[in-house]
């Protein structure tokens, strides 16, 4: 914990307004959603896709009273009782403060870096060495120029050891990181394509990445990834690999029973066997890096083989799906430690589609609660989060029980609770279950997720979030952003999708028809929400759930101001449609001047904005076609505007439009498709896709040339053959036109074609070729564009056609 005035003295800042310099501070915020004792905190304005000062003074009501300020705005105006110091820089300082608190601390720090496996070898290492050591690392994937700087504030004097993950995207981010960390002994894992664009190779990628290990002790390392490197700086170094000469030399990897692999290793004069439990060569390869890890640090080879061998799967991903009796169960089983807890309670405080907020805890491995430190942070995050209700599992957790002021119930075991587990109320409820491995807490999840068969729509909330900022950022800072959430949010979802917009402030939801719109006021959306497609049946559920309809045309524009006039109702906010060529919905544009008499009339409607939609904005042909409707909308809105004698915002762009038009921007843009990664015009934004759509083989047939597979005998094989039957049908939404061979899907890493018709809740798949059992997972679109394209239609459609039946699962990484 550090005094206001010795975080002054440590970031040299351009100008202070220091009100209280004892004031301490133990919590770095940069966010002013996820703030909880704030009293003891500083506030980071960080200017990255959403400008951090605009939200400082949300982050002061909430009793933040230090602030490091990036922009001089005299602030000390408005927060006279404030401590603020400007800087340079919001995000350096942070960093600058990060790399101080680091060098408090002369316990040996690893320093993870590579393309992949790092936060899975972070988590083996804590697997593997925690009986011998107290270990702090990264909580989850924390390891961006942001991630780095929090992970370390996290660093105290209750550890010997810290492992620390380090990411980059582009050249010049290792330098900064390699400042921070400081780490004593490097390792470098995976070296693959991930953020290739940020480099011109991946030799450079390698180059950028071992800056990471300057002044390291020891790098340890796969000699395969550096064989054309000259490493420029001169630690020890201990490499693995097949090679003879290396520190640790790998003799042979033998696969068994498709279970596991032995490794036989040769170290220190004596060859040894480690069994893995794993066969995919990621995983293999990141134990070995462990095994070298361990080796470094002393462990005997017995030791370590024994420990491998029991190596655990990390989950890396936290995932909430339905549960039963209209609730949602967060399931996060990876790091159970107090930063994970955190992270995963901040996730539970944004979901608002449920009264009651619910956690199931176990006790936390390797957190001493008899320590008061931990025992305190874990009583102030149990109370600031709002929980409704607190189910504690385990013999530590139990003796503490009474400490917390959450009404809880306590059970020894998990075995205990599920006996139990009847008795309990998880009805309309959000419940977070967070358990350490050994408390098999995918017993309760069995228990409590609703179910389904194994066909599952996967969302990636992360991406999602990634997607929406990149789109942002193309935005000038006075345009605004409408999200479309209609059609179940393009068939990834209701509520959950609009949680996540509303959590990252988008300024419109907009959905299709009212009854979409009534579900997210009662799953706690509070956004303003836009109805597409009102009607005169739906403007009782409109003016009762705040909801704004879109007007376009005077027959539902008259029978509107009906309503509202027969209910003494005014200023009721409205969107109105003009139709600039699209020729769908909306007024056209010679009627300006009878809608201006119309919307006069008694002040009963507020025009919140006027817009159209864009028929071609991805033709380069129809670039006239494109300039011309927007010169139409600006047009009709001037003469709007002024025969109303007020402003509204204007828009006419969605995702084509933002992407190519920027002089369609006017005062807000509508972001669809785009916002999950998918049917893009501009291949350079760095967008992910969003959904993935999977299931898995359910039998595996071998069969002689010239039999037939599926309804009416379509499928004839001409060789003998391997089949595969998978779970998913046209009644799940996979097209029948995809059957005879015209849909592809990927099993193993390989791309097979169906064989036979489409069935109603299965298909057949040739799998002749590849290495495949039952129970393999099987991506159903492995390109959605590709998919699209051979059966004639758009992503749009093969997206909305999933099925309701089946089971989406969200998860943040």
């Amino acid at each position: 914990m550090y005094k206001i005035s010795e975080i002054v003295q440590i970031l040299h800042p351009n100008r202070t307004f220091i009100t209280d310099p004892n004031s301490l501070v133990q919590h770095l915020f940069y966010d002013s959603r996820k703030i909880v004792q704030a009293d003891n905190g500083v506030f980071f304005a960080l200017q990255k896709s959403r400008d951090g000062h605009h939200y400082i003074k949300e982050a002061y009501d909430k009793g933040v009273r230090n602030f490091v300020l990036q922009i001089d705005e005299e602030q000390e105006q408005l927060f006279p009782d404030a401590n603020l110091i400007w800087v340079n820089d919001s995000l350096e300082s942070l960093q600058v403060l990060a790399a101080y608190h680091r060098q408090k601390f002369s316990f040996p720090v690893i320093g993870i870096t590579g393309s992949n496996g790092k936060t899975i070898v972070k988590e083996w290492l804590y697997q593997l060495m925690s009986p011998e050591y107290k270990i702090y690392r990264s909580p989850k994937s924390y390891n961006s120029q942001l991630g780095v700087a929090l992970s370390l504030w996290g660093l105290s004097d209750q550890y010997n050891l810290a492992i620390i993950e380090a990411g980059i995207s582009e050249k010049g981010e290792m330098v900064k990181l390699e400042n921070m960390i400081k780490p004593t002994i490097g390792l470098l894992t995976n070296v693959g394509v991930a953020h290739k664009a940020g480099f011109e190779s991946k030799k450079e990628k390698i180059y950028e990445k071992i800056n990471l290990f300057k002044d390291v002790e020891t790098m340890i390392f796969p000699s395969r990834y550096v064989e054309d490197i000259q490493l420029p700086y001169r630690p020890r170094k201990f490499s693995w690999g097949y090679d003879e000469g290396l520190s640790l030399e790998v003799y042979s990897l033998k696969q068994v029973d498709d279970k596991f692999t032995v490794a036989t290793l040769f170290y220190g004069g004596r060859t040894f066997a480690v069994e893995v439990p794993f066969v995919d060569k990621g995983n293999v390869e990141n134990a070995i890096n462990c095994v070298a890890v361990m080796l470094r640090f002393g462990y005997e080879k017995e030791v370590i083989a024994s420990r491998i061998k029991e190596l655990q799967p990390v989950a890396m991903r936290l995932e909430l799906k339905k549960g039963k009796k209209n609730s949602s169960i967060i399931d996060d089983s990876y790091s159970n430690d107090l930063d994970a807890l955190q992270i995963a309670l901040e996730f539970l405080n944004q979901q608002g589609q449920h009264p009651r907020k619910i956690l199931i805890l176990s006790d936390l491995p390797g957190v001493s609660l008899t320590d008061e430190k931990s025992l305190s942070k874990l009583k102030r995050l149990l109370s600031e989060y709002h929980l409704d209700q607190l189910i504690l599992i385990g013999e530590i957790l139990t003796q503490v029980a009474d400490q917390f002021a959450v009404p809880s119930v306590s059970y020894t075991s998990t075995t205990a609770f599920l006996d139990d587990i009847r008795s309990l109320q998880f009805e309309d409820s959000t419940v977070l279950l967070k358990g350490g491995r050994e408390f098999h807490f995918e017993r309760i999840s069995r228990l409590l997720v609703a179910k389904s068969h194994d066909t599952v729509l996967e969302i990636n909330l992360n991406a999602m979030e990634n997607n929406l900022n990149v789109y942002r950022q193309l935005l000038p800072k006075h345009v605004k952003l409408m999200s479309m959430v209609k059609a179940f949010s393009y068939g990834s979802g209701s509520f959950e999708i609009a949680n996540l917009l509303q959590f990252n402030r988008v300024d419109y939801l907009t959905v299709a028809f009212a009854d979409e719109g009534v579900d997210l006021r009662g799953a706690g959306i509070t956004l303003p929400i836009v109805v597409m497609s009102p009607d005169e049946n739906t403007f009782e559920s409109i003016v009762q759930y705040n909801l704004e309809p879109e007007i376009y045309s005077f027959r539902v524009l008259s029978s509107f101001l009906n309503y509202l006039k027969g209910r003494g109702i005014s200023s009721f906010p409205v969107h109105i449609k003009v139709d600039t060529g699209m020729h769908r919905l909306g007024f056209m544009p010679d009627e300006v001047d009878k809608l201006i008499t119309e919307l006069n009339t008694d002040a009963i409607l507020q025009v919140r904005s006027v817009f159209s939609h864009l028929a071609s904005a991805g033709n380069k042909e129809d670039n006239a076609f494109t300039q011309q409707q927007i010169d139409l909308l600006d047009q009709f809105t001037r003469r709007l505007e002024e025969g109303l004698g007020y402003s509204f915002l204007r828009h006419i762009a969605a995702t084509s439009g933002i992407e190519l038009w920027p002089q369609a921007y006017f005062d807000l843009v509508r972001l669809g498709i785009g916002l999950y990664g998918i049917d893009v015009e501009r291949h350079d934004l760095p967008l992910r896709e969003v959904s993935s759509l999977k299931t898995n083989v359910t039998q595996i047939k071998h069969l002689a040339a010239g039999e037939t597979v599926g309804y009416n005998r379509h499928g004839v094989l001409h060789r003998d053959s391997k089949t595969a039957t998978i779970k998913i049908g046209y009644a799940d939404g996979y097209d029948r036109r995809f059957g005879n061979g015209v849909g592809k899907m990927m099993v193993n890493g390989q791309l097979v074609p169906t064989i036979g018709d489409i069935c109603m809740d299965m298909c057949m798949l040739d799998v002749t070729d590849i290495e495949v059992a039952e129970e393999d997972e099987v991506i159903v679109y492995p390109d959605i564009k590709l998919a699209a394209k051979a059966i004639g239609t758009i992503p749009y459609e093969l997206l909305t056609s999933i099925s309701q039946r089946v089971k989406r699962v969200y998860f943040y990484e």
